[in-house]
């Protein structure tokens, strides 16, 4: 076992980089995250990991990397993308420091890593989180909503009972939703809405995003709010107003807001369905575990209290997963804004690391 005084856990996603200090006795020090299109080249890799390790300094750490990035259109198909982020990121990081999650399989060591393991690593995290929260609180419903997708997984007995592993089973067994509360396209997510007491058809354009509807919500913070628009315009409510719009044809004026805000809510409300009916669609498929809460991570988390709420279960934060929280980072949330529940799968990976829980994963084949 590699002797760092610190971990830091990493998640390379398509579109952000998320990472999470800790040291060993699983105390998070501090969380991060920067944007990371990571479609228009590995270059904005190396970007974004040079601008972490600024934030973190220069210490002796342990780094464990877990990723989803090797979907995006930049590569061919997955392994090539797991091949192509690894060999990238060994030029920024230290070889013999670094452990890749492979998922069921574990952590493997920099020199371990070839062809035979690829497709283990690929798109890992979400199996990080959940195993996490699942050895932490025993049972319950883990969902986590992020800027482009969703994960819902049940636990049970300490154990995720996951019917997916890859993206396409799990897409599938529903317990992967590609929608999120940023990068989807209003058009990807509602066929129609309601405006002025009226259905109307939405255009098949990609006019606005999912972050339009919640900043005109109010409900979208800034530091979670870094993707370009649709439009390349300005992020303020009135911009995102104005694009979502132009989704049902219609000029828009500064002194109608209230009528943009009714039909934000509507295609909100949309999203929220279709999360609950992929959130009951679980609950149903083991009709006979018995969970008291959903606990919810991620940027969108908010909706995960909501869909709580509506089913009637307990809501439980992933933050509250840690009871201890030192004094730096305290100072580090006043400071850039994130939670340790923005950076689940960098948390979960650290933590996991560390051994201070067996890695003891069931996947239902």
């Amino acid at each position: 076992m590699m002797q760092q005084n610190k971990i830091l856990g990493w998640d390379i996603g398509g579109a952000h980089l998320k990472a999470a200090v800790l040291d060993q006795t699983g105390m998070v020090l501090g969380v991060y995250q920067a944007p990371c299109p990571l479609w228009k080249g590995l270059e904005q890799l190396r970007i974004a990991t040079l601008a972490i390790l600024k934030q973190v300094g220069d210490d002796d750490y342990r780094h464990v990397l877990t990723m989803t990035g090797e979907l995006v259109d930049l590569f061919d198909d997955r392994y090539t993308g797991v091949k192509q982020i690894i060999l990238t990121i060994l030029e920024l990081l230290p070889q013999d420091a670094c452990l890749f999650y492979a998922g069921s399989a574990g952590f493997l060591k920099a020199e371990q890593v070839d062809e035979t393991n690829y497709l283990a690593i690929a798109s890992a995290n979400w199996l990080a989180s959940a195993s996490f929260v699942a050895q932490t609180l025993g049972s319950g419903l883990f969902v986590d909503i992020g800027s482009t997708t969703t994960d819902i997984l049940l636990l049970q007995n300490g154990q995720v009972q996951a019917q997916g592993y890859t993206d396409y089973q799990r897409l599938i067994s529903q317990e992967l939703i590609y929608t999120g509360i940023v990068r989807t396209s209003v058009m990807a997510l509602a066929q129609t809405a309601v405006d002025q007491g009226q259905v109307i058809g939405l255009m098949a354009e990609y006019f606005a995003t999912m972050a339009d509807v919640y900043r005109v919500t109010e409900e979208l913070s800034e530091q979670h709010d870094q993707t370009e628009t649709a439009d390349g315009a300005e992020k303020s409510i009135l911009a995102s107003a104005r694009r979502l719009s132009r989704m049902i044809g219609s000029d828009f004026e500064p002194e109608e807001l209230p009528r943009w805000r009714v039909f934000a809510d509507h295609i909100r409300a949309q999203q929220v369905q279709k999360l609950q009916l992929a959130c009951e669609y679980r609950l149903k498929s083991y009709s006979d575990s018995k969970i008291d809460y959903f606990i919810g991570a991620g940027i969108g988390r908010f909706l995960v209290k909501e869909l709580a709420e509506n089913l009637g279960y307990r809501y439980l934060d992933f933050a509250d997963l840690f009871e201890r929280e030192s004094n730096l980072l305290q100072q580090e949330l006043e400071t850039t804004g994130y939670s340790v529940a923005d950076c689940a799968p960098a948390v979960a990976v650290a933590y996991l690391s560390g051994a201070l829980f067996p890695n003891d994963v069931k996947i239902l084949k």
